[in-house]
């Protein structure tokens, strides 16, 4: 008898299907639940079983090729010699409807076969095989039938009683996956078509066998209560962050020869005054003169929320961290000062910060602020806005990078910038200058003494 293999409707939406791979080759035995081909549907790919035994005689489409659905794909034989000239009369493996391909010019179409509709609870099979079914003791319910609409013939029960006095039923890739694991396949419970062992089913059983795992422990929680500095800080951030429309703006700046001047500046006076000026200082100074020429930037928002107060003096907010939180003390008349004058005001009300001695107006009146962050090795980040200011400048590391001057490529001191401003008080373009005005000032420090 000779079988053709269909490829199948593996979906209702799936009208065609490409063979993606043959796992038999022409004249190879095939058995019952044997991977025969895979197709790759308009979803996945999926492997096909074979539903008859016999050889695998004839493949009629090659892997790569795209067919419609019940197309046949290949044709299998009872015996291994089984002539294929005329295969007049075959059947589809999947329908067991008669066979719609036929070879030769004078192939006619088969005549309909004859439409039973199962009726609920009824089991169709021929007098042949509910006969052989009483002698071998199988129970018609269990064998999947592959005649006409389903009826069972004969040859289903023998297949069906042949597999299982061989052994448990599985399909070869549940047989190889048990073999894998260790797994008696005759101690799995099957869920398969009829009963047979799926490789899901191996799993389960091999997950079921696993000791059951020890509840994990809910991790250690040390609770701490946000109060006094810590709930100011975190109702202020949060307020800041509901009521601006902030907008960042980043640059980055050659400051190497700002390097330069610091440290020659540094090694000529720290003797006489008492101290290094560092980098905090010198940007302050930039800071305050550019908020001088752009006093836009040293505003904020009215009380009742329906003007821009431009504010007359420049005190410069300089964020600082301190054991009890961050903390904000107040430089008043930033751009009246000399270097020297800015770094002593600026130490002490340091110094007082982190001695938790700061006094209320050390910490209140600011217009504007910077923070940095580049002594913990930040390149850049999104400071929030500190009511009711109209902007911050988060001040990054400085690192030596490659960069292009006049056609050459040079190591420089770059140091990058971040602008945060309330976009409802200052609009983009202003903004960009303001930060412009500061990333010139830092490359060109000689500047401040104009």
């Amino acid at each position: 008898m000779i079988t053709e293999v269909i490829l199948p409707k593996l979906g209702q939406t799936m009208e065609e299907g490409t063979v993606v791979e043959w796992f038999k080759e022409e004249g190879e035995p095939v058995s019952r639940g044997d991977m025969l081909f895979s197709v790759e549907s308009d979803k996945a790919v999926l492997e096909v079983e074979a539903t008859t035994r016999g050889f695998l005689r004839k493949i009629l489409v090659p892997a790569g090729e795209t067919v419609p659905v019940l197309t046949p794909v290949a044709l299998i034989t009872r015996e291994a010699d089984e002539p294929l000239d005329a295969y007049e009369g075959a059947v589809t493996a999947e329908t067991g409807q008669p066979a719609s391909v036929s070879p030769g010019p004078t192939a006619t179409a088969p005549a309909p076969a004859r439409t039973e509709v199962p009726t609920a609870g009824r089991i169709f099979a021929s007098p042949r095989a509910r006969k052989t079914a009483r002698e071998k003791g199988v129970e018609l319910l269990q064998v999947r039938g592959t005649g006409p609409d389903g009826r069972i013939v004969e040859q289903d029960v023998q297949d069906y009683a042949e597999t299982m006095a061989a052994g448990p039923k599985a399909t070869p890739v549940a047989v190889r996956t048990a073999e894998a694991l260790g797994v008696d396949l005759a101690k799995v419970a099957g869920t398969g078509p009829r009963g047979r062992i799926t490789k899901a089913d191996v799993e389960v059983a091999v997950a079921a066998a696993l000791p059951a795992p020890e509840p994990a422990q809910a991790p250690a929680i040390e609770q701490v209560p946000m109060t006094g500095l810590r709930r100011i800080i975190a109702e202020r951030m949060a307020a800041s962050d509901q009521a601006t429309a902030r907008v960042t703006l980043v640059t980055e700046a050659d400051a190497t020869t700002f390097v330069e001047a610091r440290t020659q500046l540094a090694a000529s006076v720290a003797e006489e005054w008492g101290f290094a000026p560092g980098y905090n200082d010198l940007l302050g100074l930039i800071v305050a003169r550019a908020l001088a020429e752009f006093p836009y930037m040293n505003a904020r928002l009215s009380e009742d929320g329906s003007a821009i107060d431009r504010v007359s003096t420049i005190n410069l907010g300089m964020a600082v961290d301190t054991e009890r939180g961050l903390l904000v003390p107040v430089i008043r008349n930033a751009d009246q000062m000399g270097l020297r004058t800015f770094g002593v005001e600026f130490r002490r009300l340091m110094d007082q910060a982190r001695a938790g001695k700061s006094l209320p107006d050390d910490l209140t009146g600011g217009t504007f602020t910077i923070t940095n962050l580049g002594m913990y090795d930040v390149d850049a980040f999104t400071p929030i806005i500190n009511l009711p200011e109209a902007a911050i400048l988060g001040v990054g590391r400085i690192q030596a990078k490659a960069v292009v001057r006049e056609g050459e490529i040079v190591a420089r001191q770059m140091w990058t910038l971040s602008l945060t401003f309330d976009h409802r008080l200052v609009d983009g373009a202003p903004a960009a200058r303001f930060l412009q005005r500061i990333k010139q000032l830092v490359e060109n420090p000689f500047l401040l003494l104009g």
